[in-house]
């Protein structure tokens, strides 16, 4: 199984950025995909997943602000990441859970700054 994550970046507070995630070795439609996140000193962070039928949740601290979606065809999840704050400052990681074992992509820097 394998993770390829792309689109972090430097952005100001309140611009938006799209992260992907384009996973292999796994049957990816079946599959529930996660985005978590994480911050020094601070615990890895789930911050939205979305099941095989498309039915997403989300933390708290970025509902109304983030989207994740998915493209079977592309074997690709994506966040979409509106309205940036400071505090979403972290290495982004998508997720997924094969064979009872958490797979992980190599984490994209998402820094918001201005």
């Amino acid at each position: 199984v394998q993770l390829q994550a792309s689109g972090g970046g430097l952005v100001q507070p309140g611009g938006s950025l799209r992260l992907s995630c384009t996973a292999s070795g796994v049957i990816f439609s079946i599959k529930t995909m996660k985005w978590y996140r994480h911050t020094p000193g601070k615990q890895r962070e789930l911050v939205a997943a979305i099941g095989s039928g498309g039915s997403t949740n989300y933390a708290e601290s970025v509902k109304g602000r983030f989207t994740i979606s998915r493209d079977n065809a592309k074997n690709t999840v994506y966040l979409q990441m509106n309205s940036l704050k400071l505090e979403d400052t972290a290495v982004y990681f998508c997720n997924v859970n094969e064979y009872g074992r958490n797979f992980w992509g190599q984490g994209t820097l998402v820094t918001v700054s201005s």
